[in-house]
């Protein structure tokens, strides 16, 4: 539900989730509801005006005669519309579209911070209004039965906002009602009336293992899950009266993956008939599949589900992009209520397996070993770092794991139910500027402490943000800090066994009677356990580590972490980056939901360039873009020459010059792997023009 009102002479539109767009404009003249515009809008309102000015977002612009497409290039160039009929997309905070015939400009201002589009005269142009459903709006109650469990998955899909392959858009998915455990079933009638009868069927066993494997393609494909007790599983098509056998657990688990992955790719594919198509490179397998997306795209689910099981996994396997995320959860009845946002992600689930390091990787990733061969100064103080026994999850596909289960894992993020709900209480504590804390609790480390409030500082130029830099703070102020409403706490000190070091004793996490912290970075040898405290006392997500770290390593992290985090990057992906800048990057790790983003970057999805030298000097770029979480866009590499937008997860591939390159990297706003370490883009874009001594 939408809420509008005029503020001063300014458009104010509001969601249920107290995101909030306003729409300025010069002498605005509004004339109340508007038509449809064929694209999926909450709301529609006319609108005369000859310049209309949006918040910061990613701008596209199609042409309804022509189907051309047009972006509004992110390094600042304006974008001039030729004559015709077009629906301008803006992808803010509340999507926005905007229809109108004649000519307009679209530009950025000089701090790039709002979109302008610009018409020759006064115009009537109509705005359409489509709320995100970032925060589910309602809640079934279960119990704790796998029967229950069943008839909330068969009802999470009730926050889909359509049917047909668009769905694979991450903005008309919403977000899926909660599950929370009661003594007796209760479906809210809102969400009953939602709920789309697919005629697709998923027959799973009584079991709480097969029930988490099977949620994510139910959801997708909007089924009923039904249980029985017979030996295998089954897909059923109520239209084509088909039952397509699936293999029992732990089988399954692979069965599923490879539907839901090849479903949703081909619905990514077919949606481009639709009124979102872009020039998508993949499109050319359609041919080659003999799929016809102008006869499927209109069509039920149960029929291009039909059609794409004939599609053999083998011949689509080698173009699919790589799955964004995939997490392991515990299948049991406490966990139920992580579902509904591990579907807002478009996870994969699996069940939790482990195996217990080996006695090598131990050596391996041991700092002790490294210290006896490095000279460098750990990051611990005089007292015991905890104890921290590590495990080796055994790994599915995906980009991004996360680990809803018992044990510290390598190489994922570890979760916890809480982290899920902190995140939807700190979207209704929106503010207009973030507020940043960097404490040093150990003058020795004052290199980072500089480092990073630097980064902090730049990045405030164009983000609204409080940045307070404290030193010194004892336990009663380091918790206050922790109590205090803020959204990113960096602490740079050290840790023991009894907690976080302060000059008058150790401050331990779990003391504190809540935490009010939305995301946070304890860089302090051992710190795991007291971050995780943090995410059950509070917080959403932070970056912690789990062994000891050199002081000159955790300032390479540090300050790599901070750039990407406040460029857009999720605490995941700032981290897997960041600790890529030293040798024992393993000992720093995620906990809470690492998909979560602390702000909005300058790209619509963070990107990451690898840049490597070939002969000639020229140099061949290899471009990733995916969000952990919203996966189905697309991304269109800006460079010259290029023609195509690629599925986010598929890597693009480009070949610029010696000449070329400098320009490209400034404005690319990308994270960038060159030469074995980790750069922003304009900071090696300045690096190469000044030459091999710059």
């Amino acid at each position: 539900m939408l809420r509008w009102d005029i503020t001063g002479g300014n458009l104010r539109i509001t969601d249920a989730d107290n995101a909030e767009i306003v729409v300025r404009g010069s002498n605005l003249e509004i004339s109340g509801s508007g038509p449809d515009i064929k694209r999926p809008v909450d709301e529609t309102i006319v609108v005369t005006t000859d310049e209309l000015r949006f918040p910061h977002a990613v701008v596209y612009a199609s042409d309804i005669g022509t189907n051309r497409q047009y972006e509004l290039d992110p390094r600042g160039e304006p974008l001039s519309l030729p004559r015709g009929e077009y629906v301008v997309d803006i992808d803010a905070r509340i999507k926005t579209y905007l229809r109108f015939s004649g000519t307009a400009t679209i530009r950025r201002t000089d701090d790039i911070e709002t979109v302008v589009v610009s018409f020759p005269e006064r115009a009537r142009t109509v705005l359409g209004f489509r709320s995100r459903h970032e925060i589910p709006t309602d809640t079934i109650t279960i119990p704790e039965t796998t029967e229950g469990l069943a008839r909330a998955i068969s009802h999470l899909h009730a926050s889909q906002k359509t049917a047909s392959p668009d769905r694979t858009y991450p903005s008309l998915r919403g977000h899926p009602p909660r599950i929370e455990t009661g003594s007796r079933l209760e479906i809210p009638e809102s969400v009953r009336r939602d709920v789309t009868e697919s005629g697709v069927e998923l027959v799973v066993p009584p079991t709480y293992e097969a029930l988490y494997v099977a949620t994510p393609l139910a959801y997708y494909l909007q089924g009923k899950v039904t249980l029985d007790d017979r030996e295998t599983p089954s897909l059923h098509i109520e239209k084509h009266e088909t039952e397509h056998c699936l293999p029992s657990m732990p089988a399954l688990e692979d069965e599923i993956e490879r539907l839901l992955r090849k479903v949703f790719f081909l619905d990514c594919l077919v949606r481009n008939v639709g009124p979102f198509g872009t020039s998508l490179s993949e499109l050319n397998l359609l041919e080659a599949l003999e799929i016809d997306s102008e006869r499927l795209y209109g069509q039920p689910i149960q029929d291009r589900l039909e059609r794409y099981l004939d599609v053999p996994y083998e011949t689509v396997e080698h173009r699919l992009p790589e799955w964004h995320l995939s997490t392991y959860v515990d299948p049991t009845p406490a966990n139920a209520e992580t579902l509904p946002f591990l579907l807002d992600r478009m996870s994969l689930i699996s069940t939790p397996k482990f195996s217990e390091l080996a006695e090598q990787e131990l050596v391996e990733r041991s700092l002790d070993d490294f210290y006896r061969n490095r000279v460098g100064v750990a990051r611990s103080g005089n007292g015991q770092i905890p104890s921290i026994e590590i495990i080796k999850p055994e790994l599915r596909t995906g980009r991004v794991h996360g680990w809803i289960a018992d044990g510290v894992p390598i190489d994922v993020f570890k979760s916890v139910p809480e982290a899920y709900n902190n995140r939807l209480r700190y979207l209704e504590r929106r503010s207009e500027s973030s507020s940043i804390v960097v404490v040093l609790n150990d003058p020795e480390m004052a290199s980072e402490r500089e480092s990073v409030a630097e980064i902090y500082r730049e990045r405030s130029e164009s983000l609204s943000t409080e940045l307070t830099v404290k030193e010194s703070l004892t336990t009663a102020a380091l918790a206050r800090v922790f109590e205090d409403e803020h959204d990113f706490v960096h602490y740079i000190g050290h840790c023991e066994t009894d907690g976080l070091c302060c000059p008058d004793g150790t401050l331990s996490t779990s003391s504190l009677d809540e935490c009010n912290t939305q995301t946070f970075f304890l860089n302090a040898c051992g710190s795991f356990y007291e971050g995780l405290d943090l995410v059950e006392k509070g917080s959403v997500a932070g970056a912690v580590t789990v062994q000891k770290v050199l002081n000159d390593h955790a300032v390479k992290v540090g300050s790599t972490f901070a750039k990407l985090l406040v460029h857009g990057f999720s605490i995941e992906r700032a981290m897997d980056l960041a600790r890529r800048r030293i040798m024992m990057g393993k000992d720093y790790a995620v906990v809470g939901d690492g998909t979560h983003s602390l702000s909005q970057g300058e790209q619509q999805y963070p990107t990451t360039v690898t840049v490597d030298p070939v002969d000639d000097g020229q140099y061949r770029l290899s471009i990733e873009c995916y969000s952990t979480r919203e996966n189905g866009s697309y991304y269109f590499p800006h460079a010259e020459g290029n023609e195509h937008a690629y599925l986010c997860g598929s890597s693009s591939e480009l070949l610029l010059t010696e000449e070329e390159l400098p320009s490209f990297l400034e404005g690319a706003n990308a994270s960038v792997i060159f030469d074995g370490d980790v750069y922003w883009s304009q900071q090696l874009s300045a690096k190469m023009a000044d030459g091999p001594d710059g």
